[in-house]
């Protein structure tokens, strides 16, 4: 806080003045005749984490804001010559440099280089999900084989910390449950995502929930020159199969983009979990719930955009999709004496669900570019709603002793509207001094309604046990500033947001729990970045970060009804539970923007997390809510190495060992809980031939923990093997995901008077076939890599 406030305390006393001159380059083939549309990147070698890009016109030129007299590093690429590095120096005068042509032919495809699948960029980590996509049949799938990403049974992702992370989509938090998050990334193709941003340590311009960081998934837009697009479909086949089709179209001409993409899904996949609990020293409960998840889904992502000047960028987008989710499980759940093996009781729950969910989010955005060294001030609007309507049939079965199935139905509804609207301005002061600062507000308004129904011989009557109605309301305002500027070797970035937290519930059936929530935060920001060493021409750059940030306890965490789950258990909120609180600090090392190397503690105070107790009224039941346990000390180093992508073969592996020291307070006994665990993570990739590539992939993770659950060892292998035709426009994949059947787990909860074990496992083994055909044209200039597949080059 006291950097901040020294930092700010500056930009009151700096003058606007500045020696800053436009730097002019030309750049000219062998014939002395312009380059056009060639990239351009300058690069001060005093803070290398910065770069200005600008194409040529007509004539060749770009032109950029510096310092006269000050040296820059120049990089220049375009399509068909060879790229241009050179060290100049701002002057009066243009600068005049030749590039030569590539000795290759350009055909319908071709791959000219190799993008990385994954590097940093200040304290962001950028993932090209493109070698991903081509095996994969949905976003939640290329979410799953991101390197660094993992995501557990329930739809939570994680990152460093064993917190989940927050879900963005196009820069904006989706406010939606995991398992809401997971079916809408369930219904997002895998070819319509452009890139993955993770920060794992979020910017003061980033919101402050979210201690485990933020995933943020980039779509692609309308970016090509002409009229592009491909139609795609694909197969993939476990105990249940998955089958899905779409089409692709992408348009960009003077100056106007639009894209249209429309893909439609129809999946099933079943979940069995095995637990034994015990509630007495004698005394076991076993259940063996098996659930299948069939559904249809249709999706449509569209958007327009267009510059009206050189300055000015507005963009329209949407999504929208329709979900046709339904589940049928099984629960058999049998009694028995420990000593002896005889089975005391013996039933059977059936519950069938039929859902139909719709969500569609809007969003507009304008960009104003205020000079040409830049500074920018751009706004977001963004309106999102999810709404679900579902039917429940239930029963019990009593087999022993026998007595009468009980049965009965039900219906809820519920809807989520959620309004989002923000403003940041980014200023450069000085060349080398940039101001970012902003204001964001967010409305959500939530609703609940559920009615259920006991059938008794031919009479049905209210389930008191199941029957709730409520509403949420939740208003979220805040601001933020931040200054960043180079000291020589070192790049210093600090800042500070405001959060002003309003919570509002209510709940009207079956009894009024109206609670209020007022609060306002200050939330710290400190990035300092330098440059270690150069070896061999690479650059070691290394990076100190550390933040505050909140985790609000959600509505469904606070509402203290008693929901019926079976009857062995039951679950309720905590009107009582307090947000949690972290900090965070992390050091970490890249060589030429490639992560290589991450050491970070994080220190949470009132811990809140799903704990399980044994009613006190009757131990054959246990309740699930959720509770403040005390403090969590969670240290995690990462390791990352890369063979670059030369001749045939990529490879990437990484390695993160978390260990977790619970300090606190559990059935009013003293807790200590202590953990480790190391995820490791692999992706290969070899260039057969000119036109085939085979991936292999695999996650590892040992001895796991979620939550208070210790997990045993599992993971997953998964192969594929693509080949193109047809001049290279048609491209067909087959996929192995889960080779070995390695993605289940067993666990185990040994926690005050609760203790459990079990299994859990998902339809994960699948062999599949995708087939993707592209068509449409380009200007000759811009047709390179027309799958943005990029593969070792030969």
């Amino acid at each position: 806080m006291r950097t901040t406030l020294l930092l700010l305390t500056s930009l009151c006393t700096i003058t606007l003045r500045s020696s800053a001159q436009s730097l002019r380059i030309r750049l000219q083939d062998k014939q002395a005749q312009p380059v056009i549309g060639a990239t351009l990147r300058l690069t001060d070698p005093a803070d290398t984490t910065r770069h200005l890009y600008e194409l040529t016109d007509t004539l060749g030129l770009a032109t950029f804001q510096a310092t006269t007299g000050k040296t820059y590093w120049l990089r220049a690429t375009s399509v068909g010559f060879i790229p241009l590095q050179k060290v100049v120096q701002a002057g009066p005068k243009a600068l005049t440099f030749r590039m030569d042509p590539e000795n290759i032919m350009l055909q319908g495809v071709s791959v000219t280089a190799a993008r990385p699948l994954v590097k940093q960029e200040d304290d962001k980590t950028i993932v090209d999900p493109e070698p991903i996509a081509a095996t994969s049949t949905s976003a939640y799938e290329i979410m799953e084989k991101t390197p660094g990403v993992f995501l557990d049974p329930d739809g939570n992702v994680y990152l460093s910390s064993t917190n989940p992370a927050t879900i963005y989509i196009n820069g904006r938090e989706q406010k939606l449950s995991a398992s809401d998050m997971a079916s809408i990334l369930k219904s997002l193709p895998p070819n319509s995502i452009s890139r993955i941003e993770i920060l794992r340590t979020p910017s003061a311009r980033y919101d402050a929930s979210g201690s485990g960081g933020i995933v943020n998934i980039v779509l692609k837009k309308g970016v090509n020159i002409g009229l592009t697009g491909s139609v795609n479909a694909g197969v993939n086949q476990g105990r249940f199969g998955n089958q899905f089709a779409g089409v692709n179209i992408n348009s960009m001409r003077n100056g106007r983009t639009a894209y249209l993409n429309l893909n439609f899904t129809n999946r099933n996949s079943y979940e069995q979990i095995q637990t034994n609990r015990r509630f007495s020293p004698d005394s076991v409960l076993r259940q063996d719930a098996y659930t299948t998840t069939p559904g249809q889904v249709l999706y449509v992502g569209y958007g327009l955009g267009f510059a009206p000047s050189r300055r000015w960028d507005i963009n329209f987008d949407g999504r929208f999709s329709w979900n046709q989710a339904n589940a049928e499980a099984t629960n058999a759940n049998q009694i028995s004496r420990v000593s002896t093996g005889r089975l005391i009781a013996d039933n059977l729950n059936t519950v069938d669900n039929r859902n139909r969910i719709l969500s569609f989010n809007q969003g507009f955005t304008t960009s104003l570019k205020l000079d040409t060294v830049g500074s920018e001030l751009t706004t977001d609007v963004s309106y999102g709603f999810i709404g679900t309507r579902g039917v429940q049939d239930f029963s019990t079965r009593y087999i022993q002793p026998e007595g009468q199935t009980t049965v009965g139905d039900g219906s809820f509804t519920n809807q989520r509207h959620l309004i989002a609207a923000q403003v940041d301005l980014k200023y450069k002061l000085t060349p080398d001094l940039t101001l970012e600062t902003g204001a964001k507000t967010t409305v959500q308004l939530f609703t609940s309604d559920a009615a259920y129904f006991n059938v008794v011989g031919q009479t049905r009557l209210p389930s008191r046990a199941r029957t709730n109605q409520y509403d949420y309301h939740e208003n979220i305002n805040a601001a933020y500033v931040q200054v960043s500027k180079p000291f020589g070797a070192f790049l210093l970035k600090g800042g500070v947001r405001l959060e002003n937290t309003n919570m509002d519930g209510r709940q009207y059936v079956p009894a009024d729990t109206t609670f209020k929530i007022r609060r306002t935060d200050l939330f710290p920001y400190v990035f300092l970045s330098r440059k270690l060493v150069e070896i061999a021409g690479y650059e070691l750059r290394s990076y100190l970060v550390y933040r505050r940030s909140i985790t609000r306890p959600a509505y469904e965490y606070l509402n203290p009804f008693a929901q019926y789950v079976d009857q062995y258990l039951y679950q309720a909120g905590n009107p009582s539970l307090r947000p949690q609180f972290t900090e965070n600090f992390e050091a970490n090392i890249s060589v030429e923007d490639r992560p290589l190397f991450a050491i970070g503690r994080n220190y949470t105070t009132d811990i809140f997390t799903s704990v399980v107790y044994q009613d006190p009224a009757n131990r054959s039941i246990a309740y699930r809510t959720y509770d403040n346990l005390g403090t969590n000390r969670e240290t995690y180093f990462r390791v990352l190495g890369v063979i670059p992508p030369v001749g045939r073969y990529f490879f990437l592996a990484s390695a993160q060992y978390n260990y977790n020291d619970y300090m606190g307070t559990y059935e009013n006994q003293p807790l200590r809980f202590q953990r480790g665990s190391w995820s490791f993570f692999t992706f290969h990739s070899y260039k057969i031939d000119k036109r085939s590539t085979a991936t292999l992939n695999a996650f590892f993770r040992t001895r796991g923990q979620l939550q208070f659950y210790e997990l045993s060892n599992f993971g997953a292998l998964n192969l594929s093997v693509n080949r193109k035709f047809m001049q290279d426009k048609l491209l067909v994949t087959l996929t192995a995901n889960d080779l070995l059947f390695t993605n289940y787990y067993q666990f185990a909860l040994q926690q005050g008077s609760v203790q459990a074990n079990g299994l859990r496992r998902n339809d994960t083994r699948r062999f599949g076939l995708t087939v993707r055909y592209n068509f449409g044209m380009r200007k000759r200039e811009e047709r390179t890599n027309m799958f943005n597949v990029d593969t070792p080059t030969q």
